[in-house]
C-alpha cells in the first residue's frame, strides 16, 4: 500500500512539473513575442475548408508576395510608434495542409473552450512538424472558402496562449485585402491585443476602437482601428475595411502588444 501510494505522489510530482515546464515554455514564448527585438516568424498554412476546385485553385496560386501587404502594414504602424526594428513580422507561406483545424466551440462555455484550446494548440503542434521549415513564433491556419457558395464565413480566431489563429478568409484575389485585414486582426490577438467592437453589433467602440476618435466631425470616420474590425460611417453603422490601407494601430492596441507603455 505504501508502495501504491509512493509511485500515485511520484506521478504527480511529475505530472506537476511537466506542467510547470509547459507553462513556463509558454511564457517565455509570449514574452519573446512581444518584446520587439527581433523578427517575428509567421508560419501560414493554407487549407482547403470546402474541399471544392475553386479554394484550391486559390490556394494553388498563392505566392510569398501576397502577405508582403500584411509585413508592411506591421513595419509602418510600428515605425509610427517610434519602434525602430527593420523586419517587425516576417511571414513565411507553407505548403497546404490537408487536415482542418478543429472546430471551435459554438456557444463559448469557460470547459469547452478551455478543451478546445488544448485540442487545437496539440493540432498545431503536429500540422507544424509535417513540414520542414524554420520553427515559427506564430502559426496562423488560412483556412479558404469558395465566396460563390460561402457568402458568410466562421468566425475567426487568434490565441496568445499558444501563438496560433484559425483564419477563415474567401479564395478570392477580390476579396484577399480584406483578408488580410482579418489576418493582421487575428495575429495581434496572438499578441496579447483584445478586440475593440460591441459583440451583439459589430460596431466599433468610442473611443479606443476608433482610428481617429478626436475628428470633428466624428463621422464618417477614414479608417478603422484594426482591433475595432470596422470603419464607423455613424453611431450605428460601420463597414469592413477593403484592405490595410483602411487600417492603423490605435494606441490601446500600441500599448497591449507592448509597442508603447501603458
Amino acid at each position: 500500500m505504501a508502495k501504491k501510494r509512493g509511485f500515485a505522489r511520484l506521478r504527480q510530482l511529475l505530472l506537476f512539473y511537466i506542467l510547470l515546464m509547459v507553462a513556463a515554455s509558454a511564457w517565455l514564448a509570449r514574452e519573446r513575442s512581444t518584446d520587439w527585438n527581433n523578427t517575428l516568424w509567421v508560419a501560414v498554412f493554407p487549407i482547403n475548408g470546402d474541399q471544392s476546385k475553386a479554394s484550391e485553385r486559390y490556394i494553388q496560386s498563392l505566392q510569398k508576395t501576397d502577405f508582403k501587404t500584411i509585413e508592411d502594414f506591421f513595419q509602418t504602424e510600428l515605425t509610427r510608434f517610434g519602434v525602430s526594428l527593420d523586419e517587425p513580422i516576417h511571414i513565411d507561406l507553407r505548403t497546404e495542409l490537408d487536415e482542418k483545424p478543429p472546430a471551435t466551440p459554438s456557444a463559448g462555455s469557460v470547459f469547452s473552450v478551455m478543451r478546445w484550446s488544448l485540442v487545437m494548440r496539440n493540432w498545431a503542434w503536429r500540422m507544424e512538424r509535417k513540414q520542414d521549415g524554420v520553427t515559427p513564433d506564430i502559426k496562423l491556419f488560412m483556412v479558404y472558402y469558395d465566396p460563390e457558395s460561402h457568402q458568410t464565413l466562421p468566425h475567426s480566431v487568434g490565441v496568445q496562449k499558444g501563438l496560433f489563429g484559425v483564419v477563415n478568409a474567401f479564395a478570392s484575389r477580390r476579396q484577399r485585402g480584406s483578408n488580410q485585414v482579418v489576418l493582421a486582426h487575428e495575429l495581434l490577438h496572438t499578441l496579447g491585443a483584445t478586440d475593440k467592437y460591441e459583440l451583439d453589433t459589430g460596431l466599433p467602440i468610442h473611443p479606443q476602437g476608433y482610428a481617429d476618435p478626436q475628428a470633428k466631425p466624428l463621422y464618417p470616420q477614414r479608417k478603422a482601428e484594426i482591433m475595432g474590425g470596422r470603419i464607423a460611417l455613424s453611431p450605428t453603422r460601420a463597414e469592413i475595411p477593403v484592405s490595410l490601407k483602411q487600417a492603423i494601430v490605435g494606441p490601446e492596441t500600441a500599448a497591449e502588444i507592448r509597442w508603447i507603455s501603458r
